[in-house]
């Protein structure tokens, strides 16, 4: 049993690995050390490890690890049809074509709302959404339509985790919830990032589930609350198209 729990602390440690480089290309030994809270001597085995199986390689001359490609290669065999990120990509060009600013897909993992996808404004003054970016649950036009379609259970258990932002009023957030029920969308302006305003509406799929949340993102003096109401009606029918196309 000791044994099997060992095994199981070295799976997780080694994806914990891993897991370091969803924020930068390349990190150091000690910067993975420090990132997830083990010994330097422990770090560099599990390296060597996956150095070996190619899930990571360290370059000679700088000393630093980076992806190996047999990660690409595992990716070539997701099913890509059934990806949202890859099946709704062209949709996702033509409202960017259409409104001018950026274009994000959102899925929720637990607390925090992942990036899964994106596509760049044209303008020379745009916002950059990098993909597989990370953003808490709390703030943001996105976060507000992936929690407000939730069930009342799983509302009230966001709402009560522990690492909820006490600055922010739970019964205010749960009134924000209703209207964006009410209206089919949310907004947020300067709630996450200065300078930064978002538009979102959710996709559901044809079976009536929530699979993700669609955002128009940019800079605040140019999607002003006008424009928002503005862009309102594209953002919510293009969510309607999205989602008769993922299962």
């Amino acid at each position: 049993m000791e044994e099997q729990k060992s095994n199981v602390r070295a799976v997780e440690r080694a994806l914990d690995i891993l897991l370091c480089f969803t924020d930068k290309t390349e990190l150091g030994l000690s910067e993975i050390a420090n990132r997830i809270s083990l010994h330097k001597s422990t770090v560099h085995r599990l390296l060597s490890t996956l150095e070996n199986k190619g899930f990571v390689l360290r370059d000679p001359e700088t000393e630093k690890y980076r992806l190996g490609f047999r990660l690409w290669e595992l990716s070539a065999n997701l099913a890509h049809a059934d990806d949202p990120a890859i099946t709704l990509l062209p949709e996702m060009e033509r409202l960017r074509d259409l409104l001018g600013e950026t274009i994000s897909l959102y899925v929720r993992d637990g607390m925090e709302r992942i990036r899964i996808q994106a596509v760049q404004s044209t303008q020379p003054v745009r916002r950059v959404a990098p993909i597989g970016a990370r953003m808490p649950l709390a703030v943001g036009a996105s976060s507000k339509v992936l929690v407000a379609y939730e069930d009342e259970a799983t509302i009230r258990e966001i709402l009560a985790d522990p690492t909820w932002p006490e600055t922010i009023d739970r019964q205010s957030y749960l009134e924000q919830l209703e209207q964006i029920r009410r209206l089919g969308y949310s907004t947020s302006v300067e709630e996450r990032e200065q300078g930064a305003a978002a538009i979102a509406a959710p996709i559901f799929n044809r079976s009536g589930k929530l699979v993700a949340a669609l955002a128009v993102s940019g800079p605040s003096n140019r999607l002003t609350p006008e424009k928002m109401r503005e862009f309102a009606a594209p953002i919510m029918e293009a969510a309607t198209r999205m989602g008769k196309m993922v299962k």
